[in-house]
């Protein structure tokens, strides 16, 4: 009996020390320390980054959204201040991750599943009085047709927030543009100017990306400027401007996840999660339109996808069940 008794005590204390030491091997959530996802300044990121804090909680872990300054955001995912970023635009984005991606202290986490396209847009009826676009080089022929009194006669562009990078200050400057880049001061700003110029039939040119509600809505085209290459942006040689880089357009294609490294080892199946996390860009327009053009919060947009989607999202975290 007093054997028995040992051996209970025994199994006891290993029990004790068991649940000391930490999670078991497979448990989940492996850490209740808070995974911080980077918050940024543009619906689809809002609704991408919502959709896998959802998706994370489901699975148990502590989420926090921050919010970061899009490039400037790799100092604090190098250091581990910041977790999980989960748009990078090869449209903007991928000269700053892969010089990142670089120093070891970050992961690329894989694709979106979204197709990305960022470029000077213009309204179909400045054709009229522009008949060479979209051709980058009838730009400076118009320019008087896209100024406003405040630049003319140069024209106007309106880019994107300072902190989108995009090289558009640099563009102009290369390809010898007659154009004042202005920058709008947040995404909402520069769509409702792009609303309020295609209303009333007046001259506009700006930074109009995809996927986003407005080239679905609004009919128009994006110049096309000389096509991207890493040579344009790394190598001044290259192109029609033998002494600046940036004289071509944006680069076309992937939006991206990328991550601490270090988080890997203390949250490896929410980091699974964020790696297989997919949505395509209809599915991604369509939430879009709902907030921005009919006036849904994007909790209740990510919520109703969430719900119409539960199929999908969990097989993301298919290793916490």
């Amino acid at each position: 009996m007093l054997e028995q008794m040992k051996s209970v005590v025994a199994a006891g204390a290993v029990a004790v020390a068991l649940a000391v030491s930490g999670p078991a091997a497979g448990e989940v959530p492996e850490s209740k320390d808070p995974i911080k996802l980077t918050l940024h300044d543009w619906t689809g990121q809002y609704v991408t980054v919502n959709i896998m804090k959802r998706v994370l909680e489901e699975m148990g872990y502590n989420v926090e959204l921050v919010q970061a300054d899009y490039i400037a955001q790799f100092a604090g995912l190098e250091s581990g201040d910041l977790h999980v970023a989960m748009e990078m635009w090869e449209t903007t984005g991928k000269q700053a991750m892969e010089a990142s991606l670089a120093t070891g202290n970050t992961i690329d986490l894989g694709e979106t599943g979204m197709d990305a396209k960022e470029e000077w847009w213009y309204p179909i009826y400045m054709k009229e009085k522009c008949p060479g676009l979209p051709a980058w080089e009838a730009l400076n022929e118009c320019a008087e047709a896209f100024s406003t009194p405040e630049t003319h006669p140069k024209g106007r562009y309106l880019g994107g927030p300072v902190t989108w990078a995009g090289f558009d200050d640099e563009r102009a400057e290369a390809l010898g543009l007659d154009y004042e880049v202005v920058h709008a001061g947040t995404d909402a700003a520069l769509f409702a100017e792009l609303e309020s110029a295609y209303q009333r039939g007046e001259p506009f040119l700006g930074w109009v990306y995809a996927p986003h509600w407005a080239p679905a809505k609004y009919e128009g085209e994006w110049v096309e400027f000389p096509e991207y290459t890493d040579e344009c942006y790394d190598n001044p040689a290259w192109g029609s401007n033998p002494d600046m880089a940036y004289d071509c357009g944006k680069p076309f294609g992937w939006i991206k996840k990328v991550g601490w490294k270090g988080g890997e080892e203390i949250w490896p199946c929410a980091y699974e999660a964020v790696r297989n996390m997919r949505i395509d860009n209809d599915a991604m327009g369509q939430l879009i339109i709902e907030i921005d053009l009919e006036g849904k919060s994007v909790e209740d947009a990510v919520e109703g996808w969430i719900q119409a989607n539960e199929g999908t999202w969990r097989e993301w975290g298919a290793c916490a069940q």
